[in-house]
């Protein structure tokens, strides 16, 4: 589409500049923004979040926000809750476990040392 400036009418300019705003845009979301890369799986489980979130919020949601509501939810409310989650699913018996040999190892220095 050539366009003669002396010519043009408004609408003629007002699809140019639309399309050189795009090409601005585009050209700075290819060089200064950071790429991610993630699986589909994840992706697609992120798309889903996105989805929902914009059903809650209303309006339109980019992935970009959907992560950052994720970062800002991901807090942890209960770091004991967290320690049980590392150790495995069995806390307890290992807990119990853990004061069980705890006991033996006093009993063996008591008799060592004759207290």
């Amino acid at each position: 589409m050539e366009l003669n400036i002396a010519r043009a009418t408004r609408n003629e300019i007002g699809v140019k500049k639309v399309y050189l705003v795009n090409l601005i845009y585009l050209v700075y979301d290819i060089f200064l923004m950071a790429l991610v890369r993630v699986s589909e799986n994840t992706k697609e489980m992120l798309v889903k979040y996105a989805a929902e979130l914009q059903g809650k919020l209303g309006g339109r949601i980019t992935l970009d926000e959907a992560i950052r509501d994720l970062l800002k939810n991901a807090r942890i409310k209960d770091p004991l809750l967290l320690a049980k989650a590392r150790i495995g699913g069995r806390s307890e018996d290992a807990l119990k476990e853990l004061y069980r040999e705890r006991k033996m190892d006093e009993e063996r220095a008591r008799r060592r040392l004759r207290i």
